[in-house]
């Protein structure tokens, strides 16, 4: 039986409620707006897409310890619930935070699964401050752990890998990687510095402007043996055992995200006046708000349900955090659409505050796979 509220208790709200503050004073949408959409032009048209990030931002979240909540006790975190990481991945979401917070918790989530001397050394660098990342997507955008094109050579401390993983998120932000890579006895995880040597980062030009993406390269890059997070053949394992709460983390930022649009939506339909009514007077309007929030709704009560199962091992998390993930990105889908529909002529303009988080949204549905290939997921569990 699930906890009353999903164990969402004091300590939680406390996170959540400081967490909200800090963004709304740190990062208000006038400086998100000049921090990440300064210009179209330098946005999307030069040959290098430019990293969007306030480093002071960075640091302060560090001191606040957001680094550290889903680290175990042991190695150095807070080792809070996955409902109070969600909580703040959601208010991530809500301020459209620029930053590899949210890559670092779903770094942090692979890497305690991977239950190893070397995972615990890298969970301590995490709590420490640094920023980590995911390299395990191939060329065809499979995720899989068992589709890497990594390739790992030797053992021990002879380890040596070669191949490039794609779709890395905010790689230019990471201090390290944690790669997968296939091995002649399965796949492990290693973790390997930005700046070590045979390392290469192929930034991408993509549409969000909260975050970068890269591919990375790996010529012959040397990792010692107390960088091995998990050996070859149990690397697969972890990251499978991770997925739920990789899910449940973006699946949160879609639901914070959602939740700023269906606000702003609904403060525009309060004062933008036509035929002398706001336009919250007419129904065209009133109710697609409304099925916003019903969306929306519905979404965090799943992302909360699966997070809770994670943390009470009941229940079937790899079910429900797929559910949470196809249902919030539904609602980020229908909450962008009509979000700008009713905004009128300016809510497709670059001027119009909206496309931040519309992009931002439109890349979180695809991460580790939009709704549908959830649901495809969810009938072969069922």
């Amino acid at each position: 039986m699930q906890p009353k509220d999903f164990g969402f208790g004091e300590d939680e709200k406390l996170l959540r409620d400081s967490a909200r503050k800090f963004l709304e004073d740190a990062l208000p949408i006038d400086k998100l707006r000049t921090l990440v959409a300064p210009d179209h032009v330098e946005a999307y048209e030069s040959d290098t897409q430019p990293v969007y990030y306030d480093e002071s931002i960075w640091k302060q979240i560090v001191e606040l310890g957001w680094t550290t909540l889903a680290v175990p006790e042991e190695a150095g975190g807070a080792g809070m619930k996955m409902v109070a990481v969600a909580s703040l991945a959601e208010e991530a979401g809500r301020a459209a935070l620029p930053s590899p917070l949210i890559s670092t918790l779903v770094s942090t989530c692979v890497l305690r699964e991977a239950k190893s001397d070397g995972a615990s050394a890298a969970l301590g660098r995490i709590a420490a401050g640094e920023a980590a990342t995911m390299a395990m997507t191939n060329a065809t955008g499979s995720w899989e752990a068992d589709d890497t094109d990594v390739v790992a050579e030797g053992a021990g401390d002879g380890v040596k890998l070669s191949g490039t993983a794609c779709f890395v998120q905010d790689a230019r932000k990471a201090s390290f990687f944690v790669v997968a890579a296939r091995g002649d006895a399965g796949v492990g995880l290693y973790c390997v510095d930005a700046d070590a040597p045979g390392v290469e980062i192929l930034p991408d030009q993509i549409v969000d402007l909260t975050r970068d993406q890269a591919r990375v390269r790996f010529d012959g890059v040397a990792v010692g043996a107390d960088a091995v997070a998990a050996t070859a053949g149990s690397g697969a394992d972890a990251i499978r055992a991770a997925t739920p709460a990789m899910l449940v983390i973006i699946a949160a930022d879609l639901c914070g995200a959602a939740e700023w649009q269906l606000q702003t939506t609904a403060e525009y339909a309060r004062v933008r006046t036509q035929f002398d009514h706001p336009l919250g007077f007419f129904q065209a309007v009133k109710h697609p708000i409304v099925n916003m929030m019903i969306d929306i709704d519905r979404a965090r009560s799943l992302v909360y349900g699966a997070a809770c199962d994670i943390d009470t091992g009941e229940g079937n998390p790899q079910l429900s955090a797929r559910m949470a993930k196809s249902a919030a990105a539904d609602a980020a889908a229908f909450a962008c659409g009509r979000s700008v529909q009713l905004h009128g002529g300016i809510g497709f303009t670059w001027e119009c505050d909206l496309h931040i988080y519309f992009k931002r949204q439109k890349h979180n549905q695809a991460l580790y796979g939009d709704a549908i290939y959830q649901r495809a997921k969810i009938g072969e569990l069922l």
